[in-house]
């Protein structure tokens, strides 16, 4: 069996990660081979978002890599949805695998849909349920064109069944869960809080990149105002990313800068060895919500809504939207309470599944 899998962003080089270590301990041991070949979007193109990844997560390198980015969402979905076709009539793979909700994800799938190949989705079922988003229009469209719909959570299932998609559809399991299990304990050992100037629960870790934060002035300066309020408190490390950066530059808000811990965008390794010891998360990023649940750090998150609402029900990750009141409050139950965790323990839920998402995808598209 011949599998193109698609990647093109940060999250879906871990998501990846896990399913081709799944593939090639398949192979390993069984005389049926999957055969994998990658192909990269370039979605994500510099050294930190990119190719550490590949030589970290101990991914297969790619077999083809596009180098299409900074480009409008259209521009960008249809160049790749261009060379995408090229290569899998080339190919003429037996599944096309794709991740998440970026343009790389809509575009494999379309490629592949059109010239009547399986397309399966891996965290297929989650919703934001806002259209504003460009990531939840690709998701929606994925699921509805995917032949293989791999959910992470019964939510996720429900939320297909309530759009009418009923068939091909598997609890699997987060791979995210996966990956981290897989390189915790590596990231521990490789790196020390001593290298950012830090102790165990000494800190917060915060990442902004939303296009809903960070091109909207009044939201991305309440965003900043609160880190800065929570750094008279404990030291606040920013892993600040290039749009991020632009857009406090433009308008003017460089300033708020000053009083946090700005560092470069951090490779998969050094941002989970982060993540393990912070006192709290402060993101708009939907994986790092749950690499915090992951870790048992509480998360502050920069959004008004989120797909991963199990967290928010166990009560470890707090939905704050950008108000600077809403983030400090949140802030504020954190700081305050000995175990944010302790009603998660009572309940005794594994809401991302058990760890082995990735061998129960292979299994299936077996």
């Amino acid at each position: 069996m011949k599998i193109i899998t698609v990647v093109g962003a940060r999250p879906q080089f871990i998501k990846a990660a896990a399913v081709s270590r799944a593939i090639i301990e398949h192979n390993q041991n069984n005389r049926f081979a999957i055969q994998e070949n990658i192909l990269h979007t370039g979605q994500h193109y510099d050294e930190k978002m990119s190719s550490v990844f590949f030589d970290q997560l101990e991914i297969p390198k790619p077999k083809y890599n596009l180098g299409i980015t900074e480009k409008t969402h259209g521009a960008m979905t249809g160049k790749m949805l261009e060379q995408i076709e090229t290569v899998l009539m080339k190919e003429a793979p037996d599944i096309l695998l794709v991740y998440g909700d970026t343009n790389s994800t809509l575009a494999g799938a379309l490629a592949a849909s059109k010239l009547h190949i399986p397309v399966a989705h891996v965290e297929a079922g989650l919703r934001s349920f806002n259209r504003a988003m460009p990531e939840e229009v690709n998701r929606v469209l994925t699921d509805h064109i995917s032949d293989f719909l791999f959910c992470p959570t019964q939510t996720a299932v429900s939320n297909l069944h309530n759009e009418g998609v009923v068939e091909h559809i598997h609890n699997v399991g987060d791979v995210m869960y996966d990956v981290t299990l897989m390189y915790r304990e590596k990231a521990e050992k490789q790196y020390t809080l001593s290298n950012w100037g830090v102790g165990e629960k000494g800190y917060v870790l915060c990442t902004v990149h939303r296009a809903e934060n960070t091109d909207d002035k009044k939201r991305l300066q309440d965003v900043f105002l609160a880190l800065n309020e929570m750094a008279h408190d404990i030291p606040v490390i920013l892993p600040l990313h290039p749009r991020t950066h632009k857009m406090l530059c433009e308008y003017g808000l460089e300033h708020l800068l000053k009083k946090l811990q700005v560092i470069e965008p951090l490779s998969y390794l050094e941002m989970t060895r982060l993540e393990m010891s912070a006192k709290a998360i402060v993101t708009d990023s939907g994986g790092i919500q749950k690499e915090a649940y992951f870790h048992r750090v509480p998360c502050l998150t920069l959004r008004d809504e989120t797909e991963w609402i199990e967290t928010v029900a166990m009560g470890c990750n707090f939905l704050c939207g950008a108000e600077r009141k809403t983030i400090l409050a949140g802030w504020a139950s954190i700081a305050n309470s000995d175990n944010v965790f302790a009603t998660v323990d009572e309940q005794g839920e594994l809401p991302y599944g058990n760890g082995f998402a990735s061998r129960l995808i292979v299994e299936k598209l077996l």
